[in-house]
């Protein structure tokens, strides 16, 4: 399908959606995290009511990416009603009943005959199952990847939007965005928020190159695509920065000095004579030779010598007589 008309339909499914959901597959990559957080974001600004979900938690590699505190474990989103659960044994629970006081809703649960056997850390507090106009299937090939984040009974009435990289993606979906010559989810992601119009802050820039970043290696990778580099470029300009180990690093920027290594490496025990070059240049008639074979070598007193005559060569008798040039006989 035509760029176009694939723009048309998201830009139309957009407008109509009320609540939007965003999914990653279980134990998603940093590049996979960072384009569905860049999408929230983008949302939020927009004015959108947009809910992340994962089968798993995030894990510590993708900790840095802005927004990865908002990510849940269920998809019910803002509209969802929240269930608070915990174990239940016959007999030990009486009833349940809620009172009202200072603005907070208190839940009491009285403990029967036996006594309540679960402790605090048992308690779970989820969202149930919200109504959903659009969803987004980010970096996952299969919707059987998202576990019970999603089931048959949800996607009833939803328009889903598939965006992936991956060879493998079964093309399921509304508007399907799948492009196995792209380098990254995250180059993919901005191409389509950047062809939408949408505004790009700091976050969402940084959230972006971090996944590129990711994804090829540093721009290493030989599958890295002119999309990218050029995507990277943009994300700069918007504030976002090249990072080492999740950390911020100016260093990136700085065109390192070579450096030659033998230079740098210097004898313990040797003096360290200046070189030839660190001399300026001068005048080899006007300046004075001095003698340094013997400055090592331990100093006998002086003793006085005697003047040393210097002797005169004299010129032959014949030299200033004129000459007179003889031939050979046997001309």
């Amino acid at each position: 399908m035509d760029k176009t008309v694939i723009l048309q339909k998201l830009k139309d499914a957009l407008g109509k959606a009320n609540s939007i959901g965003i999914v990653v597959g279980q134990n998603p990559s940093l590049d996979q995290m960072a384009a569905a957080l860049a999408l929230h974001l983008v949302l939020k600004h927009a004015n959108k009511k947009s809910v992340v979900a994962s089968p798993t938690n995030p894990i510590v590699e993708i900790s840095s990416l802005v927004g990865i505190d908002k990510v849940q474990t269920s998809l019910g989103g803002d509209a969802g009603d929240l269930v608070v659960a915990f174990p239940y044994v016959e007999g030990e629970i009486d009833k349940v009943s809620y009172t009202l006081e200072n603005n907070f809703l208190n839940i009491i649960v009285k403990a029967g005959e036996k006594g309540l056997s679960f402790n605090n850390e048992d308690v779970r507090y989820t969202r149930g199952s919200g109504s959903l106009d659009l969803l987004f299937v980010v970096g996952t090939p299969r919707l059987s990847d998202l576990g019970e984040l999603v089931s048959a009974d949800k996607l009833r009435n939803v328009q889903i939007v598939n965006i992936d990289n991956k060879a493998e993606n079964q093309k399921f979906g509304d508007i399907v965005i799948v492009s196995t010559t792209a380098s990254s989810v995250s180059e993919q992601m901005a191409d389509i928020l950047l062809d939408l119009g949408f505004n790009f802050d700091q976050d969402t820039a940084q959230n972006l190159l971090s996944g590129m970043i990711s994804a090829t290696n540093n721009f290493q990778d030989p599958r890295t695509t002119g999309l990218a580099f050029e995507t990277a470029g943009l994300m700069m300009k918007y504030g976002a920065m090249r990072v080492r180990d999740n950390r911020p690093t100016v260093s990136e920027f700085i065109p390192r000095q070579q450096v030659n290594p033998v230079q740098n490496v210097i004898a313990p025990s040797a003096p360290v004579m200046p070189s030839a070059t660190q001399f300026s240049p001068v005048n080899e008639a006007a300046a004075p030779k001095v003698d340094i074979s013997n400055s090592f070598q331990p100093q006998a007193q002086s003793q006085p010598q005697a003047p040393v005559e210097e002797k005169k060569i004299e010129a032959p008798i014949d030299w200033l007589s004129p000459k007179v040039y003889k031939g050979s006989s046997n001309v």
